[in-house]
């Protein structure tokens, strides 16, 4: 088979499960965050509710229908009453915001002793407590769900740890993700004046139970019968080719491995990741994994477009995205089906880094999906990649991760894009800047620029900082003289590493020594600012539109659901990124394929 078969193959399949999936998931989700309370008729406004809508536009009736018989799940209110949560009360977008940063600061403590104390703990296979520089970094990393590894996890973490502290934590961070995505489309879809959007409490609860554990089950015993394995052995000795005695880590990886994709988590199990024969080891467990990836993501926009009553608006967010990353993964596949460097031009292509049960096309599709969204997850050496295909996937993060984004977290990125494109658009026309009914002002906008600004400055900042500390150099697997070729591939690696830690996507270039204080700890600190000051940024801005009234469409109102502005969009989010990162881009990935 031809490369470019095995390639077309592996898309199209991608594709039509996608497509398939795309109205039961997206519609069940909407119910699934549907509130009986938007069928209140002591709403301020009722007429402005999302449920208004006819069937024939956004199915807001059927929706508002199924909200008002749904009821909680014994175990749901099993664990509302352990945790004296009432799951009728709602919270305004502080109210919110201090649970999830609540939520999260617990969770970060609790990972944290876990670590340190795993020693003393079953199932621990002869692990002592893990550092407290990495133990410190671990735990921000896997709650702030970008799952960063700076260790080795077949001699560092336990077969307790793993699935006890990291696996649920590929849960519950993923489930915030969807639970601030859900409270931010109510901004749009309601109207109080006491500012609710929700229960945080209730959301996490339903995205985890409803949502997550059915599907990672699912994905988990596709996975086993690939050969993924699931065991709480702690390994096994057998006979290399040589003669010699290999000792092989055995862990409970399936289970943990679904999670990994769905969730948009990435953190292995195994150090090699994806790449790993026990984690990844078929051509078809591959293409589940990335279709467990961009699963929800692209789900979510059918989600935004059913609750809010209008299910174009959630089809233009996915024509945006679906250009992106059909743009990307062109652009990488090209640059790694061909040969750059004697080792590339005497294997035909760039196979340095790649399995060879996966080849090139299975390598660019899951680098361009795991970097598209806040997965990180990685099945080949993106160091290894052409300078051209590694500042692709480099891009891809840069641009916010919105193609199709993490798990809730793409979705919401792209509604702040799409606030400052129809407020700029509105302005160009001479028509008045609304969005789904509720007009943009100067508060509104204010907290969109904040939050396209968070990324860049923690990127950009942390960047020049670490490349211009004398100390950093040491850790630098490629470096050198200023503008030679190993100097310029080490500014990258410490690019894509800001990248990766304030996109909250968690892959590494390779090359760079992360294990000093300096990296942990800056790493650690752009990994929690990535996260949370978005989050919180965003619930803000869904505070200030749920308190908006709705007004209807007229002549004078920009359309937000057609191909006018999907390319408006589009061209909104290509520019900010050019804008921003062209200079850091041109230093390194840019300068080392013009080399």
């Amino acid at each position: 088979m031809s490369p470019a078969l095995a390639a077309g193959l592996q898309i199209a399949a991608v594709v039509i499960v996608l497509a398939a999936a795309y109205v039961p998931l997206g519609d069940y989700m909407a119910r699934v965050y549907a509130s009986p309370s938007d069928d209140d008729p002591s709403d301020d406004d009722p007429s402005d509710d999302a449920g208004s809508e006819s069937d024939a536009t956004g199915g807001g009736t059927a929706l508002r229908t199924r909200t008002r018989t749904r009821t909680d799940s014994r175990v749901e209110s099993l664990i509302y009453r352990l945790c004296r949560v009432d799951p009728r009360a709602e919270q305004t977008w502080i109210g919110y915001s201090l649970s999830v940063l609540g939520f999260s600061a617990a969770s970060v403590l609790f990972l944290y002793v876990l670590q340190r104390v795993q020693g003393v703990l079953p199932l621990n296979g002869g692990l002592s407590g893990v550092s407290p520089s990495v133990a410190f970094n671990t735990a921000i990393s896997f709650v702030a769900n970008t799952n960063w590894q700076s260790y080795v996890p077949e001699t560092t973490m336990s077969n307790l740890t793993q699935p006890v502290g990291l696996a649920v934590q590929n849960f519950v961070s993923a489930a915030v993700g969807l639970a601030v995505a859900a409270a931010v489309i109510r901004g749009f879809v309601r109207v109080r004046v006491g500012g609710e959007l929700g229960n945080f409490w209730v959301d996490l609860v339903r995205g985890t139970l409803r949502i997550l554990l059915p599907l990672s089950f699912v994905i988990a015993l596709i996975l086993l019968t690939q050969g993924v394995i699931q065991s709480f052995s702690t390994g096994f000795t057998a006979t290399g080719l040589d003669g010699s005695s290999v000792t092989n880590a055995l862990a409970p990886v399936a289970s943990q491995e679904a999670i990994k994709e769905l969730g948009t988590n990435g953190g292995g199990i195994l150090a090699a990741n994806s790449a790993h024969p026990f984690e990844n080891p078929t051509p078809l467990s591959n293409v589940v994994e990335i279709l467990a990836i961009l699963l929800i993501p692209v789900a979510l926009t059918r989600t935004f477009g059913t609750m809010v009553g209008d299910r174009r608006q959630g089809l233009t967010l996915l024509a945006v995205m679906g250009a992106l990353f059909a743009a990307l993964l062109a652009v990488t596949a090209a640059a790694e089906a061909g040969a750059r460097g004697v080792a590339a031009e005497a294997a035909g292509s760039m196979m340095e880094g790649k399995e060879v049960r996966f080849g090139i096309p299975g390598s660019t599709l899951f680098a361009v999906a795991t970097t598209g969204t806040s997965t990180g997850a990685v099945n080949s050496a993106h160091d290894s990649m052409s300078p051209l295909g590694g500042g692709a996937v480099l891009l891809n993060m840069l641009v916010g991760e919105i193609a199709p984004g993490g798990v809730g977290t793409g979705l919401y990125g792209l509604l702040v894009l799409a606030i400052v494109a129809v407020f700029v658009g509105g302005l160009l026309v001479g028509r008045t800047p609304e969005y789904l009914g509720k007009k943009i002002g100067r508060r509104q906008i204010t907290l969109a620029a904040l939050l396209v600004l968070v990324m860049p400055a923690l990127v950009l900042i942390g960047t020049s900082v670490t490349v211009l500390l004398p100390s950093t150099t040491g850790y630098q697997g490629n470096s050198g003289d200023p503008g030679t070729p190993g100097s310029i591939h080490g500014f990258t690696e410490v690019l894509y590493a800001f990248a990766s830690a304030a996109n909250n996507n968690g892959s590494a270039f390779g090359g760079l020594t992360v294990t000093s204080d300096w990296f942990q700890t800056s790493l650690g600190l752009a990994m929690l600012l990535g996260r949370f000051l978005p989050i919180v940024l965003v619930l803000a801005l869904a505070g200030s539109l749920v308190t908006t009234k709705r007004t209807p469409p007229n002549p004078g109102t920009l359309p937000t659901n057609g191909p006018l502005f999907a390319t408006l969009l589009l061209g909104t989010v290509v520019l900010v990124a050019a804008l921003t990162f062209f200079p850091a881009l041109a230093l390194g990935p840019i300068a080392e394929a013009v080399q």
